[in-house]
């Protein structure tokens, strides 16, 4: 399931310029506090279905909630169907606040700099505010470390995920293994549960997959794999672990700062405070009881922005001089 990542962005940002079409908004906070309604009339909340679709999707519709009431404005809940789509869409600024991927961010930030920043992570119950990145195989598989997976295939997430490209290929290269050269095949399977269904019917010999709520030699709870596995489209016996890495800090709730001041702090408060406000609502959308959100900022994220510049000098030394000259 190789996914068309330029298509997808096409018509997310289709979408939401139609929807959003001849809708002025402020590009600098109000000089007076009480016009800022009138001035965006709206609020936009993107969200990727990358992580967990059907998770992310239900916790943001009550985020969506928490918002109209705290904000007094309609909110528009729009879902890109890969990471750049709502990279895209922050950075044109046609939506306010979103969910990104830590890679996805650094991508975001590349773009617009402080225009966009990080504002709440996600922590849980036990003070983590990581996750890992991980390789699986199917159980009835021969392989059982990274060597085994010499010159066999491997499915990643998506070009802007984190845990599913950029830190897996970044910390197995720090132990010694190129990627590019290592595994004889590899594709985008367009987000995790559909790398983890993909490796489930033989499509690949492993992938790059999402896992939390743990750790290494705990075990873990979350992600797209358990995910399935909860749903009953996979059973967890059936699939191998073999390869761990992280923590990767959490993916941040990231607002434009091109907003006026009032609505940020409003925004701000409304998402932190809905695990104490509606914990069940919380834990209905895949939240684990418990869990928080806490204040985080970009220096949280700079060596993730660091390991996405290396990659993509990496990507460009790699590329031919006529390939470069274009």
């Amino acid at each position: 399931m190789v996914f068309s990542v330029r298509a997808a962005v096409a018509t997310f940002v289709a979408m939401i310029s139609l929807s959003l079409a001849g809708c002025d908004r402020a590009t600098t906070g109000s000089a007076n506090a009480d016009d800022w309604r009138a001035d965006l009339k709206q609020v936009r909340m993107g969200v990727t279905g990358g992580e967990e679709g059907s998770v992310a999707l239900g916790t943001w519709k009550k985020y969506q909630a928490a918002l109209e009431s705290a904000t007094g404005l309609p909110t528009k809940l729009y879902q890109a169907t890969d990471y750049n789509g709502i990279i895209q869409a922050m950075a044109s600024g046609q939506v306010d606040v979103g969910q990104l991927g830590a890679a996805a961010y650094a991508s975001l930030d590349s773009q617009v700099g402080p225009k966009a920043a990080p504002i709440l992570i996600q922590r849980s119950n036990d003070g983590a505010v990581g996750y890992y990145s991980g390789i699986l195989v199917r159980a009835d598989s021969p392989y059982r470390k990274i060597d085994d997976l010499k010159g066999k295939t491997i499915g990643y997430v998506d070009f802007n995920s984190t845990s599913g490209y950029l830190y897996p290929r970044w910390k197995l290269r720090d132990q010694g293994i190129d990627p590019d050269t290592f595994f004889s095949k590899s594709a985008i399977s367009g987000g995790h549960t559909q790398g983890v269904l993909a490796l489930a019917n033989r499509q690949f010999d492993a992938v790059a997959f999402v896992a939390s709520g743990g750790t290494p030699e705990t075990g873990f709870t979350s992600g797209a794999y358990y995910e399935l596995a909860r749903r009953g489209l996979i059973k967890i016996e059936d699939f191998r672990i073999i390869w761990t890495a992280g923590p990767i800090p959490n993916a941040p709730m990231t607002m434009r700062t091109d907003t006026p001041q009032p609505f940020q702090d409003i925004v701000r408060g409304a998402l932190a405070a809905m695990p104490y406000d509606n914990p069940q609502a919380m834990a209905d959308s895949g939240v684990n009881l418990g869990n928080t959100l806490v204040a985080t900022d970009r220096r949280a994220y700079l060596e993730i922005i660091a390991i996405r510049n290396q990659e993509i000098a990496q990507r460009r030394a790699d590329r031919s001089p006529g390939e470069q000259a274009k």
